[in-house]
């Protein structure tokens, strides 16, 4: 089987190793961004995809998009037997979809059609889902709506943050995609349409919802934490600057009559140093922090930096 890759993401690199130790699945073309600025120093770095794709010498074209211009062309010259695409985030038109003849497949890091869009996994961990998984799916024309091919499940761990859950989820569909594009080959897999009424949906998070509400429940809390860590990070503010928390985790307080009830953002810390902040119920313990213009540490190492002083605050 002819196949041609596009993706971006570092979470896009285990379907491409994968695809390209297949010994049924020839891959003729890999697609990705051209190089981006980043870092502190802007420099130009190529995708996660490009480095590997370079490491590995599979065919490579760095491309802005392929619903036009050298990408669209170098896909229908190859003319492909199937498109595999991978956290890539362009949504191809029909005269892409038209040019494979197995059509285009997508691994999607959620069970569709739940969490349909471009943060799966981060709204999946903020909305407090104990249950999530991977979608193989033959993309159409909308937006994750095309009927579905295979399904891996797997529950969410309490700690798991983003980073590692995405990378868990990646991990999880590589494989499947594999033997997915197999049975698409032999005929052996039935798409099964999706329920359109049950779709909700994961717009990616705007930088408004990195602010943390120190009015909010603890748990809610410690879940904006997880679903933002590692990058960009949930943010609060402490002394008029930025500090970035990594790592956090609710502390209960139990049930008590409180004369003088505690005011949401204050800081305190534990026995062992690690810094407390009060939320509107319970406590969320910092964990990870990263101040401004400053290398991620621990809450302990920044409390101790900081010198807390009585009825200070954050946010």
């Amino acid at each position: 089987m002819r196949v041609a890759f596009l993706g971006n993401d570092t979470w896009s690199v285990p379907s491409l190793r994968a695809l390209a130790a297949a010994e049924d699945v020839d891959l003729e073309l890999v697609l990705t961004n051209p190089p981006r600025p980043a870092g502190r120093g802007s420099h130009l770095t190529p995708t996660a995809v490009a480095d590997v794709a370079g490491e590995s010498g599979l065919p490579l074209l760095e491309v802005d998009r392929v619903r036009d211009g050298e990408g669209f062309d170098a896909l229908d010259t190859l003319e492909p037997d199937a498109i595999v695409v991978v956290a890539y985030g362009e949504i191809l038109t029909p005269d892409v979809l038209d040019i494979p003849r197995l059509g285009a497949v997508n691994v999607h890091f959620s069970l569709l059609p739940r969490w349909r869009g471009a943060a799966p996994v981060q709204r999946a961990i903020l909305e407090g889902d104990e249950v999530t998984g991977v979608t193989v799916m033959l993309m159409d024309e909308g937006l994750d709506t095309g009927p579905v091919l295979a399904e891996a499940e797997t529950a969410i761990g309490p700690d798991e943050d983003a980073g590692t859950l995405g990378g868990r989820l990646a991990e999880l569909g590589a494989p499947l995609v594999v033997e997915t594009l197999l049975e698409l080959q032999r005929g052996s897999v039935e798409p099964v349409s999706q329920d359109h009424s049950a779709a909700t949906y994961a717009p990616k998070l705007l930088p408004e919802e990195r602010t943390i509400d120190w009015t909010q429940p603890a748990d809610a809390i410690v879940r904006r934490v997880r679903a933002l860590a590692p990058e960009p990070g949930a943010v609060t503010t402490f002394r008029h600057g930025r500090l970035k928390v990594l790592g956090a985790e609710p502390k209960v307080v139990g049930n008590r009559i409180d004369l003088d009830p505690p005011v949401p953002g204050r800081l305190g810390t534990d026995e062992d140093g690690t810094p407390t902040v009060h939320a509107r119920w319970d406590l969320v313990r910092l964990l990870d922090v990263a101040p401004a213009g400053r290398k991620q540490m621990t809450g302990a190492e920044w409390a101790r930096g900081a010198r807390i002083e009585p009825l200070e605050h954050l946010g």
